[in-house]
């Protein structure tokens, strides 16, 4: 018999622990067709990548046994359409109470996630600020970069975890800008939009004594 492909066997591993959930090794093994050695081997590698774990069941009568399943890690390597039920449920609200109802779900949403961060923004300088910002956003998927410049500082964020619900309600971007700029206490400006088409959002930041003599 030829040999297996390494990779292949263990996605086939991952695959029947999805579906079949919690497995000991012999299970697996008459599964796939390959020797319990064998399945070790791929279960020690799977649990070193963080997408298996292990657990010990014991029994009234026999010895302990291990039983394998997968972790939150593996389990979001399969499929989840959490954006089209998102957008389910935005468009369902809005039919039902309008889109006022939309733009205040936005607006809690905003100032829930500045509740929970404005403690890590007190007592900083706005340079500081701002890096801290970006390594929030970073948190949550956004790749955001920063730099600062004679007209103040500049962030970037080259992904949108949130980009399918940005698309269709714009609220997600505005209510982004006015997060930043509540943190920041700072003045906001964006000037690029992946929901506009361009390869990344991007921000100009100013102190607000800055932003006024601008102006």
């Amino acid at each position: 018999m030829p040999p297996r492909n390494e990779g292949s066997t263990r996605r086939q591993l991952l695959h029947l622990l999805k579906t079949k959930g919690e497995s000991c090794v012999q299970d697996l093994s008459g599964m796939l067709g390959i020797t319990a050695m064998a399945v070790r081997r791929h279960l020690h590698t799977l649990q070193r990548d963080g997408l298996v774990r292990v657990s010990l069941v014991r029994r009234t009568v026999g010895r302990p046994s291990y039983r394998y399943s997968l972790t939150e890690r593996a389990q979001e390597m399969f499929p989840r359409n959490y954006a089209q039920l998102t957008l389910d449920l935005l468009d369902e609200l809005q039919a039902m109470a309008g889109t006022g109802s939309v733009d205040r779900l936005f607006a809690a949403r905003r100032e829930k996630l500045e509740a929970r961060y404005r403690e890590r923004m007190r007592g900083k300088p706005l340079r500081e600020k701002v890096a801290e910002l970006a390594a929030i956003q970073n948190a949550s998927g956004y790749m955001a970069e920063w730099d600062e410049d004679r007209d103040g500082f500049r962030l970037y964020e080259y992904n949108c975890p949130v980009a399918a619900v940005a698309n269709q309600y714009r609220q997600a971007c505005r209510c982004e800008r006015e997060l930043f700029a509540s943190l920041l206490d700072a003045d906001v400006e964006r000037t690029e939009c992946l929901a506009e088409g361009d390869v990344r959002c991007a921000y100009v930041i100013r102190s607000r004594s800055a932003a006024a003599e601008r102006r």
